[in-house]
């Protein structure tokens, strides 16, 4: 739409059901250009893209011409359909039902993008959880306990 401008920045979280540890180092960076593509392919900008074998983060430059819930439904659907497909895991894979997002601003743009690229680093301190509950918190989103990102039954 002409004269609209806007600058909005959104790191997502979302984790495989369960929280499984299925996501291998031998696809994972297949699995972060499938996705960058699916996020590029509805004009949003993929700033940086990263995963652990049970969960992955994504922070990106949001265009508004699509609501967020739309945009992580189709990623979540076709990533998972393509790994399904490609048969990288033994079982059915799926993403686990919600995600996280949290909006930064443009001055918060580089310490995310660190952020996301340490994973590795940063997940030998913490565990998902314990860094997922802190992002709730410092954000102050109000959660129910019983429905952050389960284990298994």
């Amino acid at each position: 739409m002409a004269n609209t401008y806007t600058q909005i920045h959104i790191q997502c979280i979302m984790a495989v059901k369960y929280r499984q540890s299925l996501i291998q180092p031998e696809w994972k960076d297949q699995l972060q250009k499938y996705i960058t593509g699916i996020v590029q392919n509805y004009d949003h900008k993929m700033l940086s893209i990263n995963n652990m074998p049970d969960h992955l983060h994504m922070f990106f430059g949001f265009r508004p011409t699509q609501s967020l819930s739309d945009l992580m439904r189709i990623v979540k659907g076709e990533s998972s359909e393509w790994i399904n497909n490609q048969k990288f895991t033994p079982a059915t894979f799926r993403w686990q039902e919600g995600y996280g997002a949290f909006s930064y601003s443009r001055s918060q743009v580089k310490p995310v993008v660190n952020y996301i690229e340490n994973q590795e680093q940063h997940h030998k301190k913490k565990t998902f959880l314990e860094e997922y509950q802190e992002m709730l918190d410092k954000f102050e989103v109000d959660y129910d306990q019983r429905y952050i990102f389960t284990l298994p039954e």
